[in-house]
């Protein structure tokens, strides 16, 4: 009996679906006498991969950044930044594996990974149908639009907000195997997620308010700055809720364990994009998509992290279509 060890991109739909997906998978075609265990990782300067990260008898990686420890021998990712380093990447290049697995261009983890395992290993996905689905539409911000992914009426998307605001280790090890076993909309009707989600929704309501009051629209792009309005996390899509005709969104906020640079452009209107934003945060530490990305620092950086908003802000009101 094998102990597998699924590391994932914490506090993230697609983080857990994938994490989710990834021991069925393996149970199902590997080994179904194996064991799980899971670990969500959050991205940030420097290795982020510690001794224990790979302690497991076969260690995965879900939705999150490349490592070239030997004893890594599953990897799924869509990130452009997935490679922290030159060397990483070439380590990648240079050890070509049937259990790894890399797609830039894939919208989510969770449907590229579950595409590839039915591919490569004949694996059946279509029991966990919708969680694919969701999971694309959440990771590739494909709602309907802003207001939609702002009223948060369906399940998946109040999932989606309580998965970003939950720091329970034993709840996200729960929703994890509830996303394999039960439909979405029974799980997000549990008492564990809506008794959780009624301050975290009244908490939304009032991050609106908050971006709204905060927020600079200049040449294309808002910027805002919620470091001390003891917002720990919002909805991304609050600012083109706010400005719909916004090229770009750059965002500051402070929680205990981090402050953080949001950056995003308008997924309804990507004809207007002309900057590479994971290249971008990338020169500041962090990483992402071509379309959305963040910078993640200590909280004593706080001073740093403005900085490098103003600057990335810039960048990008220069590089913003001009209006017509």
């Amino acid at each position: 009996m094998s102990r597998v060890k699924v590391l994932f991109h914490d506090n993230c739909f697609d983080g857990a679906a994938s994490a989710a997906l990834f021991s069925r998978f393996y149970a199902t075609k590997i080994d179904d006498g194996a064991t799980f265990s899971f670990a969500g990782k959050n991205h940030g300067t420097g290795n982020v991969y510690s001794a224990t990260s790979f302690d497991g008898d076969v260690n995965a990686v879900v939705d999150f950044r490349y490592s070239s420890d030997a004893r890594l021998e599953w990897w799924f990712d869509h990130h452009v930044s997935a490679f922290p380093t030159a060397a990483d990447e070439q380590h990648y290049r240079a050890h070509p594996s049937e259990h790894k697995f890399f797609d830039p261009t894939a919208r989510s983890c969770t449907k590229f990974l579950a595409e590839q395992c039915a591919a490569k290993y004949g694996w059946d996905y279509s029991a966990h149908a919708e969680l694919v689905q969701w999971a694309d539409i959440i990771d590739g911000a494909q709602f309907e639009s802003p207001k939609a992914a702002v009223e948060l009426a369906q399940p998946a998307l109040q999932l989606m907000t309580w998965v970003e605001n939950n720091q329970d280790p034993e709840l996200k090890l729960r929703f994890i195997q509830d996303l394999l076993t039960r439909p979405l909309a029974e799980t997000a009707a549990d008492p564990y997620v809506t008794t959780a989600l009624e301050p975290i929704l009244e908490a939304h309501k009032r991050g609106i308010d908050i971006v709204r009051t905060r927020a600079r629209y200049e040449r294309g792009v808002v910027s805002f700055d919620v470091a001390g309005d003891g917002l720990d996390a919002y909805n991304k899509f609050i600012p083109y809720f706010l400005f719909p005709d916004c090229h770009y969104v750059v965002g500051v906020s402070l929680t205990p364990t981090r402050a953080k640079v949001s950056v995003g452009s308008n997924p309804w209107a990507s004809t207007r994009r002309s900057v590479n934003i994971a290249e971008l945060c990338e020169r500041y530490g962090g990483g992402g998509h071509p379309v959305v990305g963040a910078v993640s620092l200590k909280t004593s950086e706080l001073d740093r992290a403005r900085e490098a908003a103003a600057e990335i802000a810039e960048t990008l009101r220069t590089a913003a279509p001009k209006e017509t």
